[in-house]
């Protein structure tokens, strides 16, 4: 089954019963310790564990592949030979661009996709009964390129689809700012909604605070490790 995600919280908490009951539906020798585990992994890419605060909060951002030609110095920066795994795509003169990572909002990421499509859309006559969601995750247009820009990688891009079913409009040019910031107000709550059911059937390791603090210090460990081996 796939779960929808839902971009304000009334909206999840409001079918999340209904949800829950199609889980027992398709998966019978499963409980809701199962459905909120499914939850758990879905909302949790949103969020990050902030130490100073001792909470989770709201991060929704991507890294991506910043392409562009190579006229100037910069910091940092790579040779990019293509979007996905290092791989050089055909007929491409990508060689000749260079790269560096940048971190942007999912909203602007939602947004190089939407104009992706309909860049595409507006040069192709197979969408006779289609709308920008049918596009979504179609390979050739997710990871074309003309000239400089973001450069997504395909398999990154699967991690953001549901996402981007639930935000993307079925027609139109530009993304919907309002929404985002529901969004970005909503994901605390619906992870603090996930977290007390998970609390309440006595699953405390489950949780998307455990989850994601104990992300955070691994993380700190392998930094403090790296840094101990450099000096």
């Amino acid at each position: 089954m796939e779960l929808p995600l839902y971009l304000s919280f009334n909206e999840f908490e409001n079918r999340y019963y209904d949800n829950l009951e199609k889980w027992f539906e398709e998966y019978q020798n499963t409980n809701e310790i199962d459905y909120l585990k499914a939850l758990s992994e879905l909302y949790s890419p949103y969020l990050y564990y902030n130490f100073e605060n001792d909470r989770i909060q709201a991060d929704a951002s991507i890294q991506i592949k910043d392409c562009f030609f190579p006229y100037f110095e910069k910091i940092g920066i790579s040779f990019c030979t293509s979007c996905e795994n290092g791989k050089s795509a055909k007929n491409s003169k990508s060689i000749n661009h260079v790269f560096e990572w940048k971190t942007i909002t999912m909203m602007e990421y939602a947004q190089h996709i939407l104009d992706k499509i309909n860049k595409y859309l507006s040069r192709n006559n197979d969408k006779e009964g289609k709308n920008i969601l049918d596009f979504i995750n179609n390979h050739e247009i997710i990871t074309s390129r003309d000239g400089a820009g973001y450069c997504v990688n395909y398999n990154q891009h699967q991690s953001t689809i549901p996402f981007l079913k639930a935000y993307l409009p079925v027609h139109g040019q530009t993304v919907n700012i309002t929404v985002y910031r529901d969004f970005i107000f909503s994901i605390v709550q619906i992870a603090e909604f996930i977290d007390q059911k998970l609390k309440e059937v006595q699953a405390f390791e489950y949780t998307i605070y455990s989850k994601l603090k104990s992300e955070a210090k691994f993380k700190v460990q392998l930094s403090q490790q790296y840094l101990t081996m450099c000096n």
